[in-house]
């Protein structure tokens, strides 16, 4: 359950990270504060802090996990401080929004994070919001399954391969 919500954050954060990377900075110079808000507006209106809301929840897991491995007889004591770290450290989820919305604001202009962000409260932009995680999901669902039937015949073709070199894998 947690992992598909802490999968969908991560993708979002990667690709954000991966448009700043190939976009090139706009100003080597930092960005103002109007720019950062309104990057922060940008980043809300996206949805994007619901994907990284499961996050924190998603690392507290794998820590809990860890643990677990080590001293399956803590199970309950682990479940409860991993409930408290829950609510401890949930607002700590608006430090990736500063992250973000200050690589919005080195990334693009003022100018254009306001044109983004009349796009995305226009109809089209709004659809795009709505319908943008389905199509996500479902292209890397369909990019999982091409990889593992890739995977299926080059590990057909490496047996084949290594057989006529008289190796049977």
């Amino acid at each position: 359950m947690m992992a598909p919500k802490l999968a969908r954050g991560a993708r979002a954060a990667a690709v954000v990270f991966t448009m700043a990377m190939f976009t090139g900075l706009a100003s080597a110079e930092e960005p103002t504060p109007a720019a950062v808000a309104v990057a922060k507006e940008l980043i809300v209106l996206k949805g994007s802090t619901q994907l990284w809301d499961a996050v924190v929840p998603g690392v507290i897991e794998q820590v809990k996990a860890v643990f677990m491995q080590t001293n399956p007889a803590l199970g309950r004591e682990l479940n409860d401080v991993a409930a408290q770290l829950r609510t401890e450290y949930a607002p700590r989820a608006s430090q990736l929004v500063d992250q973000v919305a200050q690589l919005y604001a080195r990334t693009f202009t003022e100018q254009e994070l306001k044109d983004a962000l009349t796009f995305y409260k226009s109809p089209l932009g709004r659809k795009i919001v709505n319908e943008e995680p389905k199509v996500l999901d479902d292209g890397f669902r369909r990019i999982q399954q091409w990889a593992n039937k890739f995977s299926e015949e080059v590990m057909s073709k490496m047996r084949a391969e290594m057989k006529k070199k008289g190796y049977d894998l």
